[in-house]
Formats: C-alpha cells, sequence, structure tokens
C-alpha cells in the first residue's frame, strides 16, 4: 500500500482542531514529573518528540485537579495556578512540532490510595478500593458541586496555558465511571439510581465546562464496556454518548474496563493474549450513536491495524499509547518518511507496571524514552544525516543475542566497523526462548526490529563461532562488547534426584522432551517458570509449581500477570507459595512450607527455573590480550530485555566519547 492511500494520513477536524492525520497520543501517566506536580524539562522532551514523530494530536497524562487526588507521587497537577508556566512549556514544544495538545483532567475517586501521598478515596456510595482495601466515602451533594468547579478552574488553566482542548477522563473506573456504574453507585438522590442520574454528574461537568470556556474543544474519554459483573450494558454506553454530544462534546475517545484490580484493569491495557483492535466490536455500537468524530484504543500495534480499523468506519481516529512509547516516530514511519523499522510495541506492560509502582514509565523497546537520547539522530543516526566518525573503531560483539544485537546495529548505525560473533548456530539468545511459550509471538518484534536494521546496515553476524585467542588477534578489534547473556542456575540439591531433572531452558528449546499427558514439578515460579508450566499444560501435563516467595510470578507486570494465573488456574496447574526444597530422595522432595514439613511427589520430571548466573568466560581471555571490552545484559547483570536495551544503546552511545584514537575503555576487572 502506497502511502498516499494511507487512511491514516488523511487530515481531520476534532471541534476547533485541525488534525494533520488520524493518529492521536493517548494519555499514559508517566510519573515525569517533580515530586510537587510540576512539569519538567522531561515532560517537554517527552511529548515534543511524538509531536515530532508525526502524531496529530497530543493528549498529555491525567493530570489532577485537586490537591485532594493527586494519582502518582510525580504526576502533572493543574489544581492551581503555579502550574501553568511549565505546561505552557509542553504546550508550545507539542505546537513547535506541529501538533495540536490537549490535556486530560481526572478524579480517581474510589481508587485514589493513601499510600499515595495520603489520597482519600471518595465516590459515589460506601465502597472498598479494591487495589488497597481501603474504604471509600460517599460525596455529598456540595462535594460533587466543589469537583466539578475544580473540574472547570483545571480547564481554564488549561486554556491559560496554550492547550488546545480538554479531555474529561470518565473511564477505566475513575470517578465518574463509578457514579455512571450501577454495580458501584447505589445513591438514592440526584446523583444515582436511573440511567439520568447516574450519568448526570459527568453531563453537569460537561456542560459547566463548555458554558466557561465556549472557545476550548472538550472530548470525553469512556470505557465502553466494564467487563465486569453487573456493569453497564453496551445500549448504555451508546445513550451515554448520544448524551455526551447533546452537551456539545467535540469527540469521545473509547477505552474499556477499569483499573479497580488487575483481572479486571487488563482490559484497560491489555495483555497479548487480547486480540488486536479488540475494542472494534463495542465501538461500533457507539460510533453508529453519534455524528462527532469517534476515537478508538486497544492493543493497536502496526499501521495495518490503523487502517484496519479505518477501512471498517470503526472510528475516526486512533489513538496510540504504548506504540507510540515504544517509538515516537511510529507515524512517520508508517508514512514512509523513515526508511527503518517501526520498534513495536509487544503489549509487555513493563510501562504501566513502572507507573503503578511510582517509578518513572520506560519502554522495553525504548528505555530512553523522555530523554534527548531517544531522538532520532541518537537512536537511529543512520536515517538522520548523523556525521561518521572521523576515526571509526573496529568493534567485536560477542554474543547476537538482543543486548548485542542493540550495541551492534547502534555502533553500525553510527558508522564505526562492526562485527558479530556468536557461538550457537542461530541468533537471538534468550529471545529464541521466549517465543515459545503461549501468547508470545508479539515478543518476535524485539529482535526483528533489530535484527532488520542488522541487515540493512550489513553487520557481518558469524554463527557457531567461539572466540578464541588466535581469532581475536587476527580481528584486532579496538573495542569488544561482551554480550554472552547468562546460563540457568542449576544447584546440587538436584543431583541425585530419582526422576529426569531438566532446566527450564531445556525444556523451552525442546518441549517434546517432556512427553504430553506427564506429571511435571517446576521448582521455581518466577516468570520462567509460570511460562513454562503453562506450555506443559497446554501439552495436557499435569503440572505443580513450587515457589519460594510467597507470590508466583512476583516481577510480573501484574496486568500480564493475572491474565496468565487465571489462565494457569483453568488449566488445574497446582502453585505452591512460600515453599523450599530441603532435599530431594528419589522422586520424594521434602519441602517446608509456610515453615512447615512437607513432602511431594515430583512426578515424572523435575524442571528447574531458578534463576540465572552471568557467562563471562571470555573475560579472562580479553583480559590476558590486553583488549578493552565493556559488559553488556545479562552478563553483566542478569535482568530483562530492557535492562539488555538499554546497556546496549547506551554502551553505543559512550564510546565516540572515549576519545579518537583505537585505546577505547580500560579492561573492566
Amino acid at each position: 500500500m502506497g502511502t498516499a492511500a494511507l487512511l491514516l494520513a488523511q487530515p481531520g477536524t476534532i471541534g476547533r482542531i485541525q488534525m494533520r492525520n488520524r493518529i492521536v497520543m493517548a494519555p499514559m501517566g508517566t510519573n515525569y514529573g517533580t515530586s510537587d506536580g510540576l512539569a519538567s524539562v522531561r515532560d517537554q522532551l517527552y511529548y515534543a518528540e511524538r509531536a515530532r514523530g508525526g502524531a496529530a494530536m497530543i493528549i498529555t497524562e491525567a493530570m489532577s485537579i485537586s490537591a485532594g487526588a493527586r494519582n502518582h507521587t510525580r504526576s502533572l497537577g493543574v489544581f492551581h495556578d503555579r502550574f501553568i508556566p511549565g505546561l505552557a512549556e509542553i504546550v508550545e514544544a507539542v505546537h513547535g512540532e506541529g501538533a495540536m495538545a490537549v490535556g486530560q483532567l481526572n478524579h480517581r475517586g474510589g481508587l485514589l490510595r493513601r499510600s499515595v501521598l495520603n489520597m482519600e478515596p471518595v465516590g459515589p456510595s460506601p465502597w472498598v478500593n479494591p487495589n488497597t482495601g481501603d474504604p471509600v466515602r460517599p460525596l455529598g451533594v456540595e462535594e460533587i458541586q466543589a469537583i466539578q468547579r475544580d473540574f472547570v478552574e483545571a480547564g481554564r488553566r488549561l486554556w491559560r496555558a496554550g492547550y488546545d482542548g480538554v479531555e474529561i477522563h470518565a473511564a477505566n473506573g475513575y470517578l465518574f465511571q463509578q457514579f455512571f456504574s450501577r454495580r458501584i453507585n447505589h445513591r438514592t438522590d440526584q446523583y444515582g439510581g436511573s440511567f439520568e442520574n447516574r450519568g448526570r454528574f459527568l453531563r453537569e461537568t460537561v456542560r459547566r465546562m463548555r458554558d466557561a470556556l465556549p472557545d476550548l474543544t472538550v472530548m470525553v474519554r469512556i470505557s465502553v464496556v466494564e467487563h465486569a459483573p453487573e456493569g453497564y450494558t453496551a445500549e448504555e454506553a451508546a445513550e451515554l454518548a448520544q448524551a455526551l454530544q447533546d452537551e456539545g462534546v467535540a469527540a469521545l475517545d473509547l477505552s474499556s474496563g477499569t483499573n479497580e484490580h488487575p483481572d479486571l484493569s487488563r482490559f484497560c491495557i491489555q495483555p497479548p493474549s487480547v486480540p488486536r483492535r479488540y475494542l472494534a466490536r463495542y465501538a461500533v455500537p457507539v460510533k453508529a450513536a453519534v455524528d462527532i468524530p469517534v476515537i478508538l484504543a486497544g492493543r493497536i500495534i502496526e499501521p495495518a491495524d490503523v487502517e484496519t480499523l479505518l477501512a471498517a468506519q470503526a472510528c475516526d481516529y486512533v489513538a496510540l499509547g504504548r506504540a507510540l512509547l515504544a517509538d515516537a516516530y511510529w507515524v512517520r514511519k508508517a508514512k514512509g518518511e523513515f526508511h527503518t523499522p517501526i520498534r513495536p510495541c509487544i503489549s509487555c506492560n513493563v510501562c504501566f507496571e513502572r507507573l503503578t509502582t511510582e517509578q518513572d514509565v520506560a519502554c522495553l523497546q525504548n528505555p530512553l524514552a523522555g530523554s534527548r537520547f531517544e531522538a532520532i539522530e541518537s537512536a537511529e543516526p543512520q536515517v538522520a544525516g548523523h556525521k561518521l566518525p572521523a576515526h571509526p573503531r573496529r568493534v567485536l560483539v560477542i554474543g547476537a543475542g538482543v543486548a548485542g544485537a542493540e550495541a551492534a546495529r547502534h555502533l553500525a548505525a553510527q558508522g564505526h566497523r562492526v562485527e558479530v560473533w556468536e557461538r550457537q548456530q542461530q541468533p537471538g539468545g534468550q529471545l529464541v526462548l521466549a517465543l515459545v511459550p503461549p501468547h508470545k509471538e508479539e515478543v518476535r518484534g524485539v529482535w526483528s526490529y533489530r535484527w532488520e536494521q542488522l541487515q540493512r546496515l550489513g553487520v557481518p553476524v558469524r554463527l557457531g563461532v567461539a572466540p578464541t585467542p588466535e581469532a581475536l588477534r587476527e580481528f584486532a578489534p579496538d573495542h569488544v562488547v561482551v554480550a554472552t547473556g547468562a546460563r540457568p542456575v542449576r544447584p546440587a540439591l538436584f543431583e541425585q534426584a530419582g526422576v529426569p531433572c531438566l532446566t527450564a531452558w531445556e525444556v523451552l528449546e525442546n518441549e517434546g522432551r517432556i512427553p504430553a499427558g506427564s506429571h511435571v514439578t517446576i521448582v521455581g515460579g518466577g516468570l520462567v517458570g509460570v511460562e513454562t508450566a503453562e506450555l506443559l499444560s497446554a501439552r495436557d501435563c499435569r503440572v505443580t509449581v513450587l515457589e519460594m516467595l510467597p507470590k508466583i510470578a512476583a516481577t510480573m507486570p501484574r496486568n500480564n500477570r493475572a491474565d496468565l494465573l487465571l489462565r494457569l488456574s483453568g488449566a488445574g496447574v497446582e502453585m505452591i507459595t512460600e515453599a523450599k526444597v530441603e532435599r530431594v530422595e528419589g522422586s520424594v522432595l521434602h519441602l517446608t512450607v509456610m515453615g512447615e514439613g512437607r513432602t511431594l511427589d515430583a512426578g515424572d520430571f523435575l524442571v528447574l527455573a531458578m534463576g540465572v548466573r552471568p557467562e563471562r568466560s571470555v573475560v579472562p581471555m580479553l583480559e590476558e590480550l590486553g583488549l578493552p571490552y565493556v559488559l553488556v545484559g545479562d552478563c553483566n547483570q542478569p535482568g530483562d530485555f530492557l535492562t539488555a536495551i538499554r546497556d546496549g544503546w547506551l554502551t553505543a552511545l559512550a564510546l565516540p566519547a572515549q576519545g579518537d584514537g583505537g585505546g577505547g575503555a580500560a579492561p573492566r576487572r
């Protein structure tokens, strides 16, 4: 399909806002602001980069409209005039790159957390915050009216800061949705009961905003489906859309679900098991009910996904959230302005997990989001007119996993002479294993983005090559990047087991080693362990998972974790936490479970998923030869793809700063 035929490239209009194309940046929290809620330079860089990358409209993150309703420790605030100068700088940066700026306003209501800045959960009726167990206090009518005034004053501040529009957040389980949901709202006054009463709080707020700021484009985000028992119906969502249109709303931004807890939040921020474009079927009746533009989100990854939605007339505009976090230049790449692949979102939800745990948001595919290093000149210098180094280095990368590939593609893009050696007969490292369990196909994008660039840049990748002193002397590198990964831990405790004992890696490399229908015990309930459990359960194996910690898959992003645990539970996988293997006698495991002794039949196979150790066997050879080197990825410190990519990217950027000679960095001891 030629770029001229791309529906996503067509201009449009939302209220008073002229749209240069059909792509909207969805609002996502970042924690890039200050602890006082002020906008930072990092906020400016982050939003401006997505505007520069081609998005038509930037909807900045949900801003707190009240000092008593802060979202996160570093969420942007708009509840006082002191926030206006910083927000104005964001708008100026966005406008400077040709995009329009809309600010999202939110009140979390019953989902406010006392653990974050001591915020009091409030809502339509007595309730309990499902995430925290905090009691929710019902709002009085005067308090409802005060919150409405807070929204209007926040909108006025956005207008003074230069924003083109405002989006009222009435989706994803927050205050307005709590009022609209009959399962939460049990009021008997004018704000509860009937459909009209449950929607009154939102309609009145929109009306007040429109009356006070007639020149400000007002949009509303709603969840078209709650995915919860006794939630509102699709017909009610369409009826609400009509009511909002009657109040003068310029566009509807459609999401789904509620962030009450991970089982429901997975429909807001979807894991990879949720089909792409899954909201389309829910959006169609809403779009048919109104004449105003409809914006649609929901697991939209590639340009083809956008074209499918627009061609089917499921929406008028498409909101990209995580996809633009992964690649700020998604739009311009889709239009063919940069001839380099899009870094695709893999729906890992590391970004959302970091936000929920009060860290700054980062992306597995793009660890440097919100920094100047993600600018195209730094991220992909080969397509941005990069000036070649006066003295290009001869760089050897040992290891063709994700960290090595990232370092190699970036060094080659800068103009250095790079070659990659890989001991195995195929590239990819641990990513090859990561693709094996169910619902992991999207992870392929981590590799395809980097491999395609290595091919385009002509980087030699030699497979089945183990470094030797002779080979290293012959190659004579100026610098060596060691990306040799890690090896699974295999404790001596299991050497005398009376049943076959494999590592999870060995199972993922060849699942046929364990016959279908086998009884399997997996020791280690981290990410690798539970994904191996799902793989085996899909082959009708009876699986038991033992985990020393109180929580299975403790470090896995919560939405994806909830999704996986539901599938494991449905498959009959037994999961035992706080379980430590003390000794093994034949096929019997002697355990301590929650401090008490217990025995367990290991079954037909034991599978070990007990972590990894760095693989650094090449290091003594490099030091003996006096070659400068740096460790990246798991051989530096075991982590995940985010840390591996961050290591490779920044290490590649560091090399030119080490002088013009061939000496490079001093060896790491």
